[in-house]
């Protein structure tokens, strides 16, 4: 059983923008050392026990697409420290930042940057902020060994008990938008919809 309480509070969410430029930014803690949660994070063979299968020529200046999902371009990669890539096209940057925390601990930071956001101003954020939860979701599941050699991570982002994470998830992604004070209410209101309606079908907003 997933603790969806703790694992949602586990990550800090921030949501910024700067002319048509939005911003998500979240921060959370894993037990692993940089170099163990790097591995996890960059080898295909790891990739797709936790998220999902990823191809392509993975080094800087090469290209990646993940299955089902969106591709990009390596634009920097400083192991095992940080790396960024373009994702889904070239007006959407997502670069991930690892910092050693106390013990044998690391603080994992995610930047994802959108110019050309699918929503007017900061509620752009939630076409990407509850999938990225499900990402944070699944490498903590990973790492902490809570999934077995025969586990499928898409089949498991079906489930109804991910899906309930994702319903809480989405609601956490609204309460920081308004926080940020980065979009209006009624276009929250219409991107909120939207993003439940894809991430909980079943939930009401």
């Amino acid at each position: 059983m997933i603790d969806i309480l703790e694992h949602i509070n586990a990550v800090q969410r921030e949501v910024s923008r700067t002319g048509e430029t939005v911003t998500v930014v979240m921060r959370r803690s894993y037990r692993a050392e940089p170099e163990e949660l790097w591995d996890a994070l960059t080898d295909p063979e790891r990739m797709r026990r936790w998220f999902m299968p990823v191809t392509g020529d993975l080094k800087v200046g090469g290209a990646f697409q993940l299955e089902g999902n969106a591709g990009g371009e390596i634009l920097e990669c400083e192991p095992p420290k940080r790396f960024k890539v373009t994702f889904g096209g070239p007006t959407s940057l997502l670069e991930l930042r690892l910092l050693p925390g106390p013990g044998a601990s690391t603080e994992l930071e995610l930047e994802h940057s959108m110019s050309e956001a699918p929503a007017p101003g900061g509620s752009g954020a939630l076409w990407v902020g509850p999938g990225w939860d499900g990402g944070l979701l699944g490498l903590a599941l990973y790492v902490a060994g809570e999934l077995d050699e025969n586990t499928n991570p898409v089949e498991m982002a079906d489930s109804p008990e991910v899906i309930k994470y994702n319903e809480q998830s989405v609601r956490v992604w609204i309460e920081a938008i308004r926080s940020s004070g980065t979009t209006s209410e009624d276009d929250l209101a219409e991107a909120a919809k939207i993003s439940m309606a894809q991430y909980a079908p079943d939930a009401e907003v």
